[in-house]
């Protein structure tokens, strides 16, 4: 049995300072709460990289909260809360996934020709511009620079004036939340055809 996570002294100073953009306080916040919410997303997932992803997320997503982090009591909580939630998401999208190459795999040879090809590829692309827009400003200007211009996450950091470390943040935030919303917005067959366009 894991032992409890001990709270961090002031931590409602480090949360308050956070708010105004102290990255000292950020830092220390990051790596006082890093190994048990590393640990609860690995379980959950089973994946290293990924529980990776849900760590950084859900550090960014403190980060950008500003003023209402003065409003949160428990962040361990908070963070797991939030952890949870981006974990589940990646599994449904997993199992969706999943179940797209599985219909494909055993349609698509009925169903494949030509026309229906670039009329699912045209309708992906719609698809997934309308997801790229719906992206926050910073983003999608990485996701173009990166996905779309083939740019390397240096080159990216140079022209955006921001860190390589930065840009791939944004950038596999970007990718979770394109996803999600195809997910949404796209039936079972065509979610295949738009998640290579990504």
């Amino acid at each position: 049995m894991s032992m409890a996570l001990k709270p961090l002294i002031d931590e409602k100073l480090l949360l308050k300072k956070t708010a105004l953009g102290d990255q000292h306080a950020f830092t220390e916040i990051y790596n006082h709460h890093y190994p048990e919410i590393y640990g609860f997303a690995r379980h959950l997932l089973n994946s290293d990289e990924l529980a990776l992803d849900v760590v950084q997320e859900s550090m960014l997503h403190i980060w950008q909260q500003g003023d209402k982090l003065n409003s949160i009591y428990n962040l361990h909580g908070y963070l797991k809360t939030f952890a949870q939630r981006r974990a589940i998401d990646i599994l449904r999208n997993r199992d969706t996934h999943r179940k797209a190459e599985k219909i494909l795999a055993g349609s698509w040879q009925e169903t494949h020709n030509e026309t229906e090809e670039g009329i699912l590829l045209n309708e992906g692309r719609r698809i997934l511009e309308d997801g790229i827009r719906q992206l926050p400003k910073q983003q999608q200007l990485v996701y173009r620079l990166c996905q779309q211009q083939g740019l390397k996450y240096e080159e990216a950091a140079a022209q955006l004036n921001i860190s390589s470390g930065t840009v791939k943040t944004h950038l596999k935030v970007a990718m979770r939340s394109l996803r999600s919303y195809i997910s949404e917005h796209s039936d079972i067959v065509a979610l295949v055809v738009i998640f290579k366009l990504i």
